[in-house]
């Protein structure tokens, strides 16, 4: 097998951990991680480059793992809901297409023994910075390589439109030091997909059928109760309707508002709903640059802060998780933040809130309250209010360890995209003054950038926003009540379309 094809993948998206023997006959297996899709996914094309390129060709299989706790499983209904029902999808699309797909419900640990039993010649997987992880994939290749020296390993950032050991070789400052680096090189990366080759057919060992409902359960069971969201459904199809859709499609119908509207949290159909799809890797932010560069001339000013968010500010988050392995704690922050926060973390505070205080949105702040509401029953929150959430509770804790901490641990636990690069970046910049720079000194903030009601109450209707939460705690438990006494009716429907139609009465 050859150690690497540069036809169809980049050669430098592809990361060569071993190179192998270049005489094993068996199959490949990709091993699915961040990129939960079919399209549009660069590491699954590499792994059938690959196979098609062995003499003779190889066949073609994918694995996926359910990471046990804490990283998976410290998840709640809300993200493992979302993130078996996508797999249930993924499960049934990799079947019509030849592929067998192999759930292997013990975790990471599992995934050598399969290699193993199938007698693969190459593993490929893709690309997550997270620690739990980075530490579980060089577990699994520091146990094959020990046994099965002659197997190829390979690993493709099929996240990120620029691979993020490409971008650059450092942890980078901000988005200024950071946009320059990956701007002279986008045009070579940001290309459309080739089509997938073919690959021999599969004619060894079979999957195990999937009770996907009862694993669902069974997992359900185990998780804290966090509902499940029904703005939008999980897979590739519902990912591709809100980008493209004749409907609500955010590129279709909704990109003109994004450049005004993007930070009123009154405006919520001016966002693009795709954060769930991106996390999960449902869409390719690649696929979603692509389609958004060919509809420029309908809105530029849009279509750029959308590129900017996309792009550079998302990829940005990469580069911070990739090169800080503490990327959720103060030792992550800038030595000047750290300095200025610990040099005001005695200040007194007007107000102290416990965690269980702030996770019942029990302050004295309706508009605090009412973003912490909008996070817990709609599992999203508006990226402005998301900044001005995790400033305040700096404000309102002991200190900035307390702070992060707190605001890590409720972000994780209700947003659907928790557990994420962007979500760790979000915080440290909120708390930490990350990507950021120091600003006038003042009580508890020190020189991170400081945020108040009164400059909410200037930038946005608040009033409106407060109400506009009110009417999504009221559906979500309207819902929950009806989900109490018709238990079959667990599954939820996308109603992106009705979501957006009642944010729209608030313009």
């Amino acid at each position: 097998m050859p150690p690497a094809s540069p036809n169809l993948v980049h050669p430098s998206r592809v990361r060569i951990l071993h190179p192998g023997g270049g005489h094993m006959p068996g199959p490949v297996v990709y091993w699915m991680l961040r990129d939960q899709r079919l399209a549009d996914n660069w590491a699954l094309l590499h792994a059938a480059e690959l196979a098609a390129a062995s003499a003779p060709a190889a066949p073609l299989a994918i694995a996926f793992t359910l990471f046990p706790r804490p990283f998976l499983l410290g998840a709640h209904l809300r993200q493992l809901g979302f993130l078996l029902r996508g797999l249930r999808r993924l499960a049934a699309d990799a079947h019509a297409r030849g592929l067998p797909f192999f759930l292997l419900e013990g975790g990471p640990a599992e995934v050598p023994a399969l290699v193993r039993r199938l007698g693969a010649s190459a593993l490929v997987t893709d690309f997550s910075p997270l620690r739990p992880v980075r530490e579980a994939f060089d577990a699994v290749v520091h146990e094959l390589l020990r046994d099965a020296a002659d197997m190829a390993v390979h690993q493709v950032d099929a996240h990120n439109v620029v691979p993020v050991w490409v971008a650059t070789g450092k942890l980078e400052y901000s988005a200024k030091t950071f946009r320059s680096k990956v701007s002279k090189v986008m045009d070579e990366y940001l290309v459309e997909y080739p089509e997938l080759p073919g690959w021999t057919p599969w004619c060894m060992e079979q999957p195990k059928d999937v009770d996907w409902d009862a694993l669902i359960n069974s997992i359900f069971s185990e998780a804290e109760n966090v509902p499940e969201i029904d703005w939008c459904e999980p897979g590739e199809a519902a990912a591709m309707e809100v980008l493209l859709g004749n409907n609500d499609g955010f590129l279709t119908k909704r990109i003109k508002s994004y450049d005004t509207g993007r930070n009123d949290p009154t405006k919520p159909h001016a966002l693009s709903c795709l954060s769930p799809y991106l996390h999960f890797g449902h869409i390719s932010a690649q696929r979603c640059a692509m389609e958004a560069k060919k509809r420029r001339h309908l809105s530029p000013k849009s279509v750029d802060a959308f590129l900017e968010e996309l792009i550079i500010r998302r990829e940005l988050a990469d580069n911070f998780c990739y090169y800080q392995p503490n990327y959720d704690s103060l030792a992550g922050a800038w030595e000047w933040a750290r300095k200025t926060l610990m040099d005001h973390a005695g200040d007194k505070r007007e107000h102290i809130y416990t965690r269980e205080q702030l996770e019942n949105a029990k302050t004295s702040d309706p508009l605090w309250n009412a973003s912490q509401l909008e996070m817990v029953h709609h599992g999203k929150m508006h990226g402005f209010m998301r900044m001005y959430w995790a400033k305040k509770i700096l404000e309102w804790t002991s200190g900035p360890e307390e702070a992060l901490s707190i605001a890590i641990y409720l972000n994780d636990k209700y947003h659907i995209d928790g557990r994420d690069p962007n979500g760790y970046v979000g915080c440290m910049w909120s708390i930490c003054g990350l990507h950021d720079q120091g600003w006038k000194e003042r009580p508890v903030f020190g020189k991170i950038r400081y945020m108040n009601y009164a400059g909410c109450k200037r930038k946005f209707d608040v009033d409106a926003y407060i109400s506009y939460v009110k009417s999504l705690v009221a559906r979500a438990k309207k819902r929950k009540t009806e989900e109490y006494l018709n238990p079959r009716s667990k599954n939820p429907k996308s109603e992106l379309g009705q979501q957006l139609n009642m944010s729209k009465a608030l313009i």
